[in-house]
């Protein structure tokens, strides 16, 4: 299952996957990263993403913030998804079981579009 992510962490889905993009996010994020236009492959985002992609990335950060998000909410729900448990997931975002637990039970609580009629 694949969750939706929020709009500020489309971009990085769009161009590594969500996969990848998790790891990205959660080796880069809360810090600013400059991309160089022609990034090569001794850059440490080229190292870890791979030269396409990196580029990619570059090509991209015109229309990204210099700061990488971390948007621990749906990291929480992207790799719960994938099966990991809580605790793990608590462990990797450095947060507590407890906002974990209530991460992931924001996208069960999700009610949906609101402009979707209710199926009778």
């Amino acid at each position: 299952m694949s969750i939706t992510p929020p709009a500020n962490v489309k971009p990085y889905v769009d161009i590594l996957g969500e996969d990848l993009a998790v790891e990205f996010l959660l080796n880069f994020g809360g810090a600013e990263l400059y991309m160089p236009t022609n990034p090569g492959g001794g850059s440490r985002v080229a190292k870890f993403v791979g030269l396409e992609k990196a580029r990619a990335l570059a090509e991209a950060s015109t229309s990204l913030k210099a700061r990488v998000p971390t948007p621990r909410r749906w990291i929480a729900q992207a790799l719960r998804s994938k099966g990991l448990p809580v605790a793990e997931i608590a462990r990797r975002l450095h947060v507590s079981d407890v906002t974990v637990r209530k991460y992931i039970a924001d996208v069960r609580s999700d009610p949906g579009d609101p402009r979707q009629l209710p199926l009778l």
